[in-house]
């Protein structure tokens, strides 16, 4: 008998599942118990003082505001450039661009920059707005450089939205006499809409835990103020637990860990909001 057939196509498919949840089960597991352990160390130490206070030498006095506020303002800076760029490539791609080889080139280089890794962008942000442009190490240089890092996520998946929307309703449109781009406004986006707000989710939760690409173009370790520009300097939560993880004193183990608690809840409650409107957004247009 063949070797193939010792075990039915059945059977491999239950093991393949068996395979597959062991693999999740040891995943989540793994997950949770480092959860557990950054929950059972930073807890104790978050109260409003670790809010409030700037960055000190002693762990017992250190804070996150600078911190906070400079991730604030570099994910706001970030958005406002990113969004727009990829939301109007992914339309133009789409709906106006050719279909040649140079457009399906442009498509699989899109693609293929989703997947560089961070630190790339850090050293191309280096050069371009850290000493070419000359803004210096600025939240401007790293809004610039997390906007490059996540705008290929932007136009992927506006493009994949947009072509999901079925072409019984554009031609539906243009029947109806509406021109090219008011049957993408009033038809194709709105439509569509869920779908780009899930990668603008995504892309927005990268950004905001991101380290490398901000370590390499200058974010600073150490800011003892708040910034009040786009050409200040700065700081980002995800430094400053970088810096304490890198501080022998337990105090700053256990300051890390309470800085990893409130950048998992400011996740949380970012793509929380950002589903909720989404679903009430599916709900609205399902009716």
């Amino acid at each position: 008998m063949n070797r193939k057939h010792l075990i039915s196509p059945k059977s491999q498919d239950k093991l393949f599942k068996i395979f597959a949840a062991l693999c999740t089960g040891l995943v989540l597991l793994t997950l949770l118990v480092l959860l557990i352990d950054i929950g059972i160390k930073g807890i104790q130490r978050i109260n409003w003082s670790f809010f409030t206070n700037l960055p000190s030498r002693h762990p017992e006095e250190s804070g996150i505001y600078t911190a906070l506020a400079g991730m604030v303002g570099l994910l706001f800076f970030t958005v406002i450039i990113a969004l727009p760029i990829g939301i109007l490539s992914g339309i133009y791609l789409q709906e106006y661009g050719k279909r040649n080889k140079l457009a399906k080139f442009i498509e699989i280089n899109i693609s293929n920059l989703a997947g560089v890794p961070s630190v790339i962008y850090g050293i191309l942000g280096l050069q371009l707005f850290v000493r070419t442009a000359g803004f210096g190490n600025s939240i401007l240089s790293g809004a610039l450089t997390l906007a490059l890092l996540i705008m290929p996520v932007i136009i992927v998946s506006t493009r994949e939205a947009i072509k999901a929307v079925p072409d019984s309703l554009r031609e539906a449109s243009f029947g109806l006499g509406a021109t090219k781009w008011q049957t993408v406004r009033r038809v194709v986006l709105p439509a569509s809409f869920g779908g780009i707000l899930t990668g603008i989710i995504l892309s927005t939760s990268r950004a905001i835990g991101e380290t490398a690409p901000l370590i390499v173009v200058g974010a600073l370790a150490y800011v003892p103020f708040v910034p009040e520009g786009p050409m200040d300097q700065y700081t980002s939560l995800p430094i400053q637990i970088f810096n304490w993880t890198s501080r022998p004193q337990q105090g700053f183990v256990v300051n890390a860990a309470a800085g990893i608690i409130v950048l998992l809840l400011f996740t949380f409650i970012l793509n929380g909001t950002a589903i909720y409107l989404r679903n009430r957004w599916y709900k609205k247009t399902a009716i």
